[in-house]
């Protein structure tokens, strides 16, 4: 589903992604893993087309999508839930929900699976989003990234700051999700249990380079652990 070709990446003069590629297939969760300030989150921006990329490619299913627009790259179908969720606030939950729709005609009506997926949203439906609880705001942010259909989900962090009982919860959804072979689903990580459980195939990235990759199961085998640890 993507296909990711040489992409380096500079702020100012500094090399911020180098040379990375790799393909995130469907049906599969491909873990990021990395310390702080390793280039993982700007990875994702890059994917996104939040930031441009220097040199390299990016390929949505058959599509090359590496100078279209962030809301191309909607349209297309990625959707992206980013660190520290950036929901809005002052909106309330069927807002917030709505503004993930932004692509679709208008009337599209909020899919009912949200709220299965997500039972204490539509508990919730008509709270702001803002007096939310930080668990509750990222499965807001992760609904609002799966309201259009994506083919591609990509998160960034999404353990971050969220109790365990929620971290559960979100991880069992993202099973769910890729085990229907629908979306290809890239998720960035630093909390290595939670990682290691979801990874069907791993990447581990230091400097802005993938140093490591390999299939999900063989993490403890491989010595990923060992790897962030030092």
């Amino acid at each position: 589903m993507l296909k990711v070709e040489g992409v380096n990446q500079y702020y100012g003069g500094s090399h911020i992604l180098r040379d990375i590629g790799f393909e995130a297939r469907l049906g599969e969760v491909t873990v990021v893993l990395g310390r702080n300030g390793v280039g993982k989150t700007t990875l994702l921006k890059s994917l996104m087309g939040v930031v441009p990329v220097k040199t390299g490619r990016i390929v949505l299913g058959d599509a090359e999508i590496t100078r279209a627009t962030p809301y191309e790259r909607v349209r297309r179908g990625i959707g992206y839930v980013p660190q520290g969720r950036e929901i809005f606030g002052r909106l309330t939950v069927d807002d917030n929900l709505r503004m993930g729709l932004a692509s679709r005609p208008a009337g599209t009506a909020i899919p009912a699976e949200l709220f299965e997926l997500f039972p204490v949203l539509q508990q919730m439906i008509s709270r702001r989003g803002g007096d939310l609880s930080g668990g509750q705001q990222q499965q807001l942010a992760i609904a609002r990234a799966l309201a259009a259909g994506p083919k591609l989900l990509m998160l960034d962090e999404p353990t971050e700051g969220i109790q365990p009982s929620i971290i559960k919860d979100i991880g069992r959804v993202i099973r769910m999700l890729a085990d229907r072979k629908t979306m290809a689903i890239v998720l960035v990580e630093q909390y290595y249990d939670f990682a290691a459980g979801l990874a069907d195939q791993y990447l581990v990235m230091e400097r802005g380079e993938i140093v490591m990759r390999g299939r999900g199961a063989d993490m403890e085998r491989d010595g990923v652990r060992q790897r962030m640890s030092i």
